[in-house]
């Protein structure tokens, strides 16, 4: 939770600085036209869906020691598997496999290299207080996935049937879920085009694979709250564009704005937008502000719309219902209010 006496504030952490008192909390953009494009779900026609029935295991014969909790790093360390998938517009999805964890070999024309055909997902399981093991609402990731994979002409996938999967690759290495309060065991499912070409069109073959990394606290401040400067010099996302999918080719382009903010002493951006600076969302989540209404008196719970530049984030929808019920606070997704109440700005992923 990062918390602010007031949108003015918040304002005021930018090295450039925004020019109004205060900035919305996002992105009505007041555009003339609807920009929506909803990639058909056939896109490269799956003959054959994934089969779980199909799944292989070959299990690593040099198991990895397990680092205490203290040493993990976020996004360094492996567990001994991954699971892979191959698919081919031919053939469709071929048999599911668990195997050592392992390079992988491309050719050096392979599409995804040179046209970006690459989307992926980021989930976590963990272990509850009986020591069973949780997935947090995969079916969510499962169907953002897909929602990214046909935008960028790759294939989709039954959602169930990939959820089944993880969770026989999680029971593989679930050695390496750590047991600590707060650390998890990151999943990162990644699909990438693979057609071995330097044409420009939908790939023929396609490779869906599965990660996993025992981790704790995302930035190095652990679980305090981290800084934000309100960045108004670039844009992270615009209508008609694919900020709403994760892709690997949203996150490279702001590397260099996030480089500028770490130089002035922030953790990440609060990306603003447009001439009005609408409040959009953070680097790696989604942005919140808890506010007291001035004319009813109501507690309300401030987010950006789904407008398709901001990514919809699994915990941001999970926020928007029991959270708003538990609280008595009203969930609003708010496009145009200005927010000058002092409140709590809190960021999710």
């Amino acid at each position: 939770m990062l918390q602010q006496r007031s949108m003015r504030m918040l304002s005021s952490l930018s090295h450039c600085a925004p020019r109004r008192a205060a900035a919305p909390i996002s992105a009505s953009l007041r555009c003339r036209r609807a920009y929506s494009i909803h990639a058909d779900a056939s896109v490269g026609t799956t003959i054959q869906d994934i089969d779980p029935t199909k799944l292989t295991i070959t299990k690593t014969s040099t198991p990895k020691d397990l680092l205490p909790p203290e040493e993990l790093v976020f996004g360094r360390n492996f567990s001994d598997h991954m699971l892979s998938l191959e698919w081919t517009a031919s053939q469709g999805w071929l048999a599911p496999r668990i195997t050592p964890y392992q390079n992988l070999s491309l050719d050096p024309a392979t599409c995804v290299f040179h046209y970006a055909f690459e989307c992926f997902e980021g989930m976590k399981a963990y272990k509850d207080k009986d020591g069973n093991i949780r997935l947090f609402r995969p079916d969510r990731n499962m169907a953002r996935l897909n929602k990214s994979s046909t935008r960028i002409a790759l294939p989709s996938f039954d959602a169930d049937a990939m959820i089944d999967l993880i969770g026989q690759f999680v029971k593989t290495d679930k050695r390496f879920i750590p047991d600590a309060r707060g650390y998890s065991l990151y999943l990162r499912p990644t699909m990438i085009g693979t057609q071995r070409t330097l044409g420009v069109g939908p790939p023929a073959s396609a490779l869906l694979y599965v990660i996993a990394s025992p981790v704790g606290p995302y930035y190095p401040t652990g679980f305090k709250a981290v800084s934000l400067e309100a960045t108004d010099y670039a844009v992270r996302a615009w209508p008609g564009g694919v900020g709403d999918k994760k892709l690997g080719a949203n996150y490279a382009p702001c590397i260099v704005p996030q480089m500028q903010a770490a130089s002035r002493g922030f953790h990440q951006n609060l990306w603003l937008f447009g001439e009005e600076e609408y409040v959009t969302e953070v680097g790696t989540m989604n942005l919140f502000a808890a506010i007291k209404n001035k004319e009813t008196g109501q507690p309300e719970l401030l987010t950006a719309p789904l407008d398709g530049t901001i990514l919809e984030g699994v915990t941001r929808d999970s926020i928007l219902g029991p959270r708003t019920r538990a609280t008595g606070a009203k969930g609003l997704e708010r496009g145009r209010t200005q927010v000058y109440h002092e409140g709590d700005i809190g960021c999710r992923r």
